[in-house]
């Protein structure tokens, strides 16, 4: 009889090494606690070096769009997912808007963050949610 690998093995991929989330309020402290959690959470997979730098700056920049354009206070969902050399971070919020790609003049104070995600990330993209709610996520290949 064959052991939980065997099993594993004839069914497809292994598990992720990392399927995690994390709750904050949409509140000003939210970007800071959210970026050192995936930091940290996608480390402890084994994630290091200037793959972790670029995933933490890119969360930053979601949930901080989270917290600007979404509902005050509501809960923010942080997901993340390190499969193999894939890294897959999503933010969710209650609000309604789609984020849109600027590209800011130098001397505007904000505007860049989804042009970041666009730049440095292998893929990204936006999604739904049945309650009205949003959920913008990224990809990093850590392989690239």
């Amino acid at each position: 009889m064959g052991d939980v690998r065997d099993l594993r093995s004839r069914r497809g991929a292994p598990p992720p090494l990392l399927d995690d989330e994390l709750v904050v309020a949409a509140e000003r402290s939210a970007p800071r606690a959210a970026r050192h959690w995936v930091m940290r959470s996608v480390a402890g997979a084994g994630v290091g070096g200037a793959c972790n730098q670029v995933i933490e700056l890119l969360a930053g920049e979601l949930v901080s769009n989270a917290v600007v354009h979404g509902p005050a206070g509501e809960p923010v969902r942080v997901a993340v997912r390190v499969d193999g050399s894939r890294v897959r971070v999503a933010v969710s919020d209650r609000g309604g808007g789609v984020p849109q790609v600027r590209h800011a003049e130098p001397t505007e104070p904000s505007g860049r963050g989804m042009a970041l995600v666009e730049a440095l990330s292998t893929t990204w993209g936006t999604a739904r949610l049945p309650d009205g709610g949003t959920t913008v996520w990224f990809e990093l290949d850590t392989d690239e």
